[in-house]
């Protein structure tokens, strides 16, 4: 039986909103909304971003532990958050490792970085590497691959199904991308203000324990995802066994805060129902 739960996207302060829950099957086993319509992603993109970096690094095109980025720093620091570079200014704040200083300037970074190793612009990389493989027609790349993606719930369900049952990846590089990075590091999760640990894979936020926070209070600990300042959010929960993404055209704010975490509590309750 489909899931109901989806459709409290209605009661969401926005111009317009879609979402899905899918299993890691492909299976979409609710949505809500118009799941074709293009929205802005913002930090959603990352993700995405992430994933064409590891398909780079499993071309052997790159290495994760190769430098890129501030002195000292690697392509693992820049996906983990760590390179030491500032939140939007390609100004470097800290050693590389010592904090999680969370950087759109990094993302960045590691877009030239593939771009030069590969001889193929990062956003034409992208399309070849992940969206055309997994049929993401409707998702495009036009920017800063930190945070100028756009795409529908229906491509990125296709994402999310990708992520938890991988084909375009050795799953263990995915499972490392769902490690914490740096264990034990400090940061700011913009949003939520500060968090020790502020735990990070490869590309994606892991909850882990972090409170507040944008999943659901009965989200497991080896939750993953990202959400994006355009009101836009991507989690997969492992223990759930499913994926949901969320798409608005109302960017992040109190709104969200609030709206979220029942929303994915009522998901999961569905799903364990």
């Amino acid at each position: 039986m489909p899931l109901q739960s989806p459709a409290l996207i209605e009661n969401w302060p926005v111009p317009t909103a879609a979402a899905a829950v899918v299993r890691a099957d492909g299976t979409v086993v609710g949505s809500h909304g118009p799941v074709e319509h293009r929205f802005a992603l913002a930090s959603v993109t990352k993700p995405l971003t992430a994933y064409a970096v590891l398909v780079a690094y499993e071309e052997g095109a790159i290495e994760l532990d190769e430098p890129a980025g501030p002195t000292g720093s690697t392509v693992r620091h820049l996906l983990a958050h760590t390179s030491g570079l500032a939140f939007d200014e390609h100004r470097v704040t800290s050693a590389p490792g010592e904090r999680r200083l969370y950087s759109n300037a990094g993302f960045e970074v590691l877009g030239d970085h593939v771009a030069k190793a590969t001889d193929i612009p990062f956003g034409e990389y992208l399309r070849q590497a992940v969206l055309a493989p997994l049929g993401m027609t409707s998702t495009a790349l036009d920017g800063s691959p930190a945070k100028d993606g756009v795409s529908t719930v229906a491509d990125l369900v296709r994402f999310a199904a990708e992520v938890q049952a991988p084909r375009l990846l050795d799953p263990r590089t995915v499972a490392e991308a769902m490690t914490v990075q740096y264990a034990g590091t400090k940061g700011v999760l913009p949003g939520y203000g500060h968090q020790n640990p502020n735990d990070w894979g490869l590309g994606f936020e892991i909850r882990d324990s972090k409170s507040p926070h944008w999943t659901g209070t009965s989200s497991s600990p080896r939750t993953f995802g990202h959400f994006g300042q355009a009101g836009t959010f991507l989690w997969v929960d492992p223990d759930a066994g499913a994926a949901c993404v969320a798409l608005t055209d109302r960017p992040f704010g109190p709104w969200a805060v609030e709206a979220w975490p029942p929303f994915t509590d009522a998901v999961l309750a569905e799903l364990r129902g």
